[in-house]
């Protein structure tokens, strides 16, 4: 027999771990071996022992998912990472493949398609549904995409929160920045973007998908 697919789980609500833990212990191939509610418990655990699988969330406190899919890949290359998120792929898909991602799914996904994704990731392979792939092939090809994948990942953070109406002092506290650095995230996303208001910046945040 051989040995089953040793799976992380990284969420910092513990419903959405057992609600993943129950999906995955479906599948007789694959055993949940560690879980972690923030980046710095997750590498605490990976030092502890080998996984072949890491599923995390995007949102969470202190380094967000992303940040600890980088650490993960430099440190760790060989463990797999898939993302698994209530964000739809149209924010953070591209960004997480881009960074070594193994996959990208919301949590909305069905048992069978986390546990194919799963599967796929230990085995050296990308799970990439047919949305994102037509925007992959977009991106290759020169195709047209959103302003967004343009900016960095905490521009993209402070773009969210001004989209959702949150004050440019107010962003600051949640993100541990000085006004000043706030408002500088504030001009670079307006130039990026190519706009002249946070109406603007709403509105393109709305018909994106993005908040």
């Amino acid at each position: 027999m051989t040995d089953k697919i040793s799976v992380l789980l990284v969420d910092d609500h513990a419903i959405a771990r057992n609600g993943v833990r129950l999906m995955l212990g479906t599948a007789a191939d694959i055993s949940v071996d560690g879980e972690a509610s923030n980046a710095v418990e997750a590498m605490e655990r990976v030092a502890e022992r080998k996984f072949d699988v890491a599923l995390v969330d995007i949102k969470m406190p202190g380094k967000n998912g992303l940040d600890l899919l980088k650490c993960l890949r430099n440190e760790y290359p060989r463990m797999a990472v898939l993302i698994l998120s209530t964000y739809s792929e149209e924010i953070y898909a591209v960004r997480a493949l881009k960074l070594g991602a193994s996959g990208y799914l919301t949590k909305d996904a069905p048992t069978s398609t986390l546990i194919e994704a799963v599967r796929k990731a230990a085995a050296g392979g990308k799970h990439v549904s047919p949305a994102l792939l037509e925007k992959l092939a977009s991106l290759v090809g020169g195709g047209a995409t959103g302003d967004h994948e343009n900016l960095s990942n905490r521009e993209l953070e402070v773009l969210k929160m001004i989209a959702a109406g949150e004050s440019l002092v107010r962003i600051g506290e949640l993100l541990h920045l000085s006004p000043n650095t706030v408002t500088t995230y504030r001009s670079r996303i307006l130039d990026k973007m190519g706009m002249a208001s946070n109406a603007e910046l709403t509105r393109y945040a709305l018909e994106h998908g993005l908040i």
